[in-house]
């Protein structure tokens, strides 16, 4: 590939716990954050002022929506030694409400790029500290991927390709066809007066810990996740905290063995990425004799995650997701299903 001339970048998406590489691969984006402030620059008074951010994340913000212009090359990294995509820039910044739930972290400020390499199983892999760590976007100089860069072979369709179009606005989720949703799939009236009583409960406790900082993992399996499994119908008797490992598990049926689990519920404490849970929850599902747990639910206790069992395995996106704070009816930049599925998903009488 030819660098010369060309001003290239390293641009990070995400870290050890949260890793969005494959978003931005899939959808011809890079992102940044935070972005619920609204577009830069009208957002940074009160990212300065309202949130407390370091000059430093301002003037990485800043190079991001300003500096970044179309044509200069992108090098998607996580840590400082693997690279997941190389890229072109694309057109100007611009922001993305879509994009304002990647796994907790709101990255609204959005940049198009178009991929010409990316990986595949197999990630480009360079000696620790070959990368800088620090700010989201840096320049790039380092010369072992200066040379790999220029040796890099890309197609020239590669400079051609359209880039994929933005996912679609979804809209609040309505309670009222989240109900009538739910009552249509089976699930008691009583189920449902119950759960839309302590929905309004767990929101105002959630934004209570989003104000005040963070409840421990305890916390949140006691005061969010409980309370809201009980309210989709689990009793006692079929929920056990805390049994052989697993955080949560939810039985179908009594007594409490292998060949009765429903689901597996893995709880993170707060800003702790929930979705990187299901590699940990599906060892769990997947041992001898729980070939009944068809589900498998990661959680923060504000954000909920469901993946659920299709010939036999588990996928590596979630079927639905939840943020009690943010109810969606859809999240197309997961490809998956909202509020109503998520909540039929976790009540005790689905299957």
């Amino acid at each position: 590939m030819d660098v010369s001339g060309r001003r290239i970048w390293q641009v990070a998406a995400g870290d050890a716990d949260r890793n969005y590489t494959d978003l931005c691969l899939e959808w011809d984006v890079i992102l940044n954050g935070p972005g619920s402030e609204g577009p830069w620059p009208d957002c940074a008074e009160a990212l300065r002022f309202d949130w407390g951010l370091s000059p430093r994340k301002l003037d990485d913000l800043q190079r991001f929506c300003e500096e970044l212009k179309d044509g200069d090359l992108v090098v998607l990294r996580i840590g400082t030694a693997d690279v997941y995509g190389v890229g072109e820039v694309v057109g100007d910044y611009l922001w993305h409400e879509e994009f304002g739930d990647v796994d907790g972290w709101g990255l609204q400020h959005t940049r198009r790029v178009r991929w010409l390499w990316r990986y595949e199983k197999v990630l480009q892999r360079f000696d620790t500290y070959t990368l800088k760590l620090g700010d989201t976007v840096q320049v790039m100089d380092s010369k072992p991927v200066l040379d790999w860069l220029a040796g890099l072979p890309v197609d020239q369709s590669a400079f051609e390709r359209p880039l994929r179009e933005l996912p679609p606005p979804s809209k609040d989720s309505e309670w009222n066809e989240v109900s009538e949703y739910l009552f249509d799939h089976g699930v008691s009236s009583g189920v449902i007066r119950q759960l839309s009583n302590e929905i309004d409960e767990l929101v105002r406790i959630a934004r209570w810990y989003q104000r005040t900082g963070g409840p421990s993992e305890a916390e949140t399996t006691a005061y969010l996740v409980v309370p809201l499994l009980r309210a989709l119908g689990w009793t006692p008797q079929k929920m056990a905290v805390g049994w052989s490992g697993v955080d949560l598990a939810l039985f179908s049926a009594l007594p409490r063995r292998d060949e009765h689990l429903a689901a597996i519920v893995e709880v993170k404490a707060k800003d702790r990425s929930c979705l990187t849970a299901r590699s940990q929850a599906q060892s769990y599902a997947e041992q001898p004799s729980r070939g009944s747990c068809t589900r498998l639910i990661v959680t923060d206790g504000l954000r909920y995650g469901v993946y659920l069992r299709k010939d036999g395995t588990f996928g590596d996106k979630p079927d639905a997701y939840l943020n009690l704070t943010r109810m969606r009816d859809a999240y197309p930049v997961l490809g998956c299903g909202g509020t109503k599925e998520v909540l039929l998903f976790m009540a005790a009488g689905w299957a």
